[in-house]
């Protein structure tokens, strides 16, 4: 099950909320000092909202192997440091289904069901304004990055939001509240959700 949504939108917390296993994509983020990270247009800053700034290929070897294993080795990527600092094993057990969560969640949709390990694909999405608060408290919170960082990150997002469920629903994820998402990941523990539809784009 893969669950996208802006930053913010609530991902985290409905994966953990849900009861299954999660494997966190965030934790797939390149590091900072790779030479390849975008940056924002007309700016220094680094564009960790940018599919470029993310480890696709890992993070899709990742869950192919737990799929087939139930176990795989992940990073451990602090996002304050830009840095990975380890890894770690994650287990699924025999369980017939585990999220596989975070902002570039979409960009691996057609892959995943290629390869035929996809349940579902839902997108998050909460409104700008109250999405814009919950990323900037959360951020603010733990610490992720510098305080101007964060506003000039936060105020991008909030007017990019529309865009972005719109790019993430066209790479074929569902949009849906809290609400609808839980009972499609019901629906999907117990095999009977639709998997999501193509992309048109």
């Amino acid at each position: 099950m893969l669950l996208c949504g802006p930053s913010g939108s609530g991902k985290s917390l409905l994966a953990a909320r849900s009861g299954l296993p999660v494997l966190r994509l965030d934790d797939f983020y390149k590091e900072g000092d790779d030479p390849t990270l975008p940056l924002v247009a007309g700016s220094s800053d680094i564009d960790w909202d940018h599919p470029g700034s993310w480890d696709a290929d890992t993070a899709v070897a990742a869950i192919v192997e737990l799929c087939a294993s139930g176990r795989t080795q992940v990073p451990v990527y602090d996002i304050s440091l830009s840095a990975r600092t380890g890894t770690e094993a994650v287990e699924v057990g025999r369980t017939p289904l585990f999220i596989a969560e975070g902002i570039f969640a979409a960009e691996i949709v057609e892959r995943c069901r290629e390869l035929g390990v996809l349940a579902d694909a839902l997108c998050l999405s909460r409104g700008p304004v109250k999405t814009f608060r919950r990323r900037f408290l959360r951020d603010l919170r733990e610490g992720r990055k510098s305080v101007p960082f964060l506003l000039r990150r936060g105020w991008r997002l909030m007017r990019a939001e529309r865009s972005i469920v719109a790019r993430q629903t066209a790479l074929g994820a569902y949009a849906c509240d809290r609400d609808e998402a839980m009972g499609r990941l019901a629906s999907a523990a117990a095999g009977r959700c639709a998997p999501a539809a193509r992309s048109t784009a």
